[in-house]
């Protein structure tokens, strides 16, 4: 039990902490909410054994070293008792105030989850809108889940190896980048480095071997490039101060590990940071940087000009001296450092010391917060699943920086297109535009931006012109979904109510689902009060326009059919004493037979091109098999029912898309998955599932279960990936 204590601090702790402090803290108040949370978990503990009080009292530690306020220092003592001790939220007002209270039920998981929400993805998704919610009206509520989420990533150890790993995932894909974009590096850099411990341990253990190897190296190489560049400035430039800087573990694996670049290809991983006290002071000192070493060609950023959305500033430059090795140095003042630090966090913690213009501030803290409120307005339903995956998609910490031929510069998350930039500008530019320039020439309208290019949209004058509806599946920010989605649901509800009605009967259809019009109200009352849908035609143009994802609520009525049909056995179809084939919209035709169900088996998953039969089954219709398939007879003839065995065909024209899982075997190497993830991405192939297990000789078998429109299509992809670095062979499950 020893071991975990070094990650925990108790209140004696916090205390000295807070009296070190520059801040002002109301102790009195700060004490009372001690005394009250020990008293409301008691004999607690942790799964560790540790005393339970101890982690609201880390928690709390860690929110001082950010410098917050007193009210987060109470809300994180307090922040647990509300989900695990019987105390209420009414209880935490009547003693604390309100916006105590509030804080605390930003933190606080959901308690009692509606009805409708079955899985824990879902679960998880409610609690992260939730707090996104909870965010918009007080900044602080993320700060406090974020102490709090890397007070337990610390302590994670003596917890079940996929519960840690679940918790990482989360911290990557969610928190982190929440962090990130709050520019609260001291916490992002730690979250991902602890995550990436339990989701790439090996990887992990290899960076951190090379870095201490380096580090021996670079230490004296790092104190004689400071020393140069304080003896060139000392004179000129006061108060400069010049430290050493190391990237962190996450942030070499990202270039190593998926980027498929070497430790020796880095430059940023050992850099110099200058930081002084003017914004000339910087500039002053980059010119004589460049005096002393060589520039490397576009390896300069001025962050200074053209801030980052998480409002971080300074000025990069990757430079060689004399010994060849190049290096990255750093120059920034001290209110760009701190603001680098802390983020957001470094208004509370720097406000009487930093800047007198309170308006200036406010502003700065305004900015900050317009991404939450972008996602928010975003939001076509109340999905929570797909809010998560907005967040996800423009959080990355990866960014883009463009220009308008205006100069207006626009910062965009890494993989935005064109159109994401059309409709960054305006809604009007995105929902008018017919093409785009980069560089002055015309590009594809999927093209990827990148840092440092002049786009320009080229938009028609006709009102009636709209988007198109495969955008959807090429923008990446949920601002330029949004406005695609908002422009079909006002524009084109008759076109919706089409659309909608025929991709939500071909779902069902490929279910085996047969529900009769009057009876689908009962069987979507609670989607459809989820969409505010009060018609059946309001539901088909949200299915049409992307409002409601019919993924998302089809196996709740796939299950509901069952429930309400489990009694029903329906007769054998009756097989018509005809040979014309007649074309069913699941793109197969059944001989002899029309209007039928129609599913495909998943012990063969049949694909257009492959030779097929049909089973009539009891009471869904008839499952369509692969003729070679283990579970078809080879002489129909001697079968134990051989009337129950019909021909049947492909279509001529086919729409839909199926399934198929392919078994690859590779040898096993470090980026194997993602090769494959990439080029897949690459062909727009989407993946429902990916599986890796390592096998003797270096071997490994990865099953990749994808969606495709055929047999030559499957061919195809085979083919792409058969060009992979260690491919050894691909066959179809």
């Amino acid at each position: 039990m020893a071991k975990y204590h070094v990650h925990y601090q108790d209140y004696d702790e916090l205390v000295d902490m807070l009296h070190a402090s520059e801040q002002s803290y109301d102790m009195e108040k700060i004490d009372k909410a001690y005394k009250f949370a020990l008293e409301a978990h008691g004999d607690q503990r942790r799964i560790s054994g540790i005393p339970y009080i101890l982690h609201p009292t880390s928690v709390a530690c860690i929110l001082v070293d950010l410098g917050m306020d007193t009210d987060c220092i109470i809300a994180a003592l307090l922040h647990d008792v509300v989900e695990d001790t019987p105390v209420t939220l009414d209880d935490v007002k009547k003693l604390f105030g309100v916006q105590i209270a509030n804080l605390i039920d930003g933190v606080t998981k959901l308690g009692k989850l509606p009805t409708n929400i079955r899985s824990k993805e879902e679960q998880q998704a409610e609690n992260v809108r939730k707090m996104l919610f909870a965010m918009e009206q007080d900044i602080r509520v993320i700060i406090i889940k974020l102490a709090d989420r890397l007070h337990n990533m610390r302590t994670i150890e003596c917890m079940k190896e996929q519960k840690r790993r679940d918790k990482a995932l989360e911290n990557m894909e969610v928190f982190a980048p929440i962090a990130h974009r709050l520019g609260i590096r001291k916490i992002k850099e730690e979250l991902e480095d602890l995550s990436l411990q339990y989701l790439d341990p090996i990887a992990y253990a290899d960076i951190e071997k090379s870095l201490e190897r380096l580090k021996a190296d670079k230490e004296q190489f790092l104190e004689n490039i400071k020393n140069k560049i304080m003896d060139r400035i000392k004179d000129t430039i006061p108060n400069a101060y010049i430290e050493g800087r190391v990237k962190s573990i996450n942030g070499i694996y990202r270039k190593t590990i998926v980027q498929g670049k070497t430790i020796d290809q880095i430059y940023d991983i050992f850099a110099v940071r200058v930081i002084v006290d003017t914004v000339a002071d910087c500039y002053n000192v980059l010119g004589c940087v460049h005096e002393l070493f060589q520039l490397v060609p576009n390896r300069f950023k001025d962050y200074i000009s053209m801030p980052k959305p998480n409002m971080y500033q300074s000025l990069h430059s990757t430079v060689i001296g004399r010994e060849g090795i190049p290096f990255e140095v750093q120059i920034r003042t001290w209110e760009m450092h701190h603001t680098a630090e802390y983020g957001i966090a470094a208004h509370y913690k720097y406000k009487h010391g930093l800047s007198s213009d309170g308006n200036n501030r406010k502003d700065s803290m305004e900015q900050k917060l317009v991404w939450i409120r972008k996602i928010l307005e975003n939001q076509t339903n109340d999905d929570a699943i797909e809010l998560v995956k907005d967040i996800k998609s423009d959080l990355v910490p990866e960014e883009v920086f463009i220009l308008t031929p205006k100069g207006d510069v626009i910062t965009l998350p890494l993989g935005a297109t064109v159109i994401d930039v059309a409709y960054a500008i305006h809604s009007a530019v995105g929902n008018r535009m017919v093409g785009a320039k980069v560089n002055n020439r015309i590009v594809p309208i999927d093209y990827k931006v990148k840092t440092g290019e002049i786009v320009e949209i080229i938009t028609t004058k006709e009102e009636t012109h709209g988007p198109n509806r495969d955008w959807l599946k090429i923008v990446k920010t949920s601002e330029a979904r949004g406005k695609i989605r908002t422009w079909f649901k006002r524009e084109r509800r008759d076109e919706n109510i089409v659309e909608g009605k025929a991709e939500f009967e071909r779902e069902l259809r490929r279910n085996g689902i047969v529900i009769p019009e009057k009876d689908l109200p009962s069987y979507l009352t609670d989607v459809m009060k989820r969409n505010n849908c009060s018609t059946l035609d309001d539901f088909y143009a949200s299915i049409g326009y992307g409002g409601v994802q019919i993924w998302r609520f089809l196996p709740r009525l796939k299950d509901e059919y069952i429930k309400r049909n489990a009694s029903v056995v329906e007769a054998v179809p009756v097989i018509k004493e005809q040979t014309e084939k007649k074309k069913v919209s699941s793109g197969v035709i059944i001989e002899g037979m029309d209007d039928v169900l129609i599913k495909f088996s998943k012990c063969c998953n049949p694909l257009p091109g492959d030779d097929i039969i049909g089973f009539i089954t009891r009471g869904y219709g008839v499952s369509v098999h692969k003729r070679g398939c283990t579970n078809v007879p080879e002489n129909i003839e001697n079968a134990a029912e051989p009337e129950r065995w019909v021909k049947a065909y492909w279509a001529s024209e086919i729409q839909d898309q199926f399934q198929s899982t392919l078994d690859i075997v590779a040898m096993d190497r470090r980026g194997l998955l993602a090769d494959i993830t990439n080029q897949l991405s690459a062909m727009h192939i989407y993946i429902h599932s990916l599986n890796s297990r390592e096998v003797k000789n270096g071997q490994a078998i990865i099953s990749a279960t994808i969606t495709v429109s055929g047999k030559e299509h499957l061919n195809s992809v085979i083919q792409r990936l058969e060009k992979i670095n260690g491919i050894i062979t691909i066959t179809r499950s």
